[in-house]
């Protein structure tokens, strides 16, 4: 599961960084920007019930 999520975080960084360097698709850095946060507090919560369950 780590490495999806890992794998996921750099997709993300990657559509962020594409977005901003062409300025007409900006609409695709607030795209990555939004999913970047969001898998990384899936994983948080993730990691933060796995270790409750233990």
């Amino acid at each position: 599961m780590a490495t999806v999520l890992w794998l996921l975080i750099i997709v993300w960084v990657v559509l962020a960084i594409v977005g901003f360097a062409i300025e007409g698709l900006l609409w695709l850095a607030i795209i990555g920007i939004v999913l970047f946060i969001g898998t990384i507090v899936f994983g948080f919560i993730r990691r933060g019930a796995g270790r409750g369950a233990a």
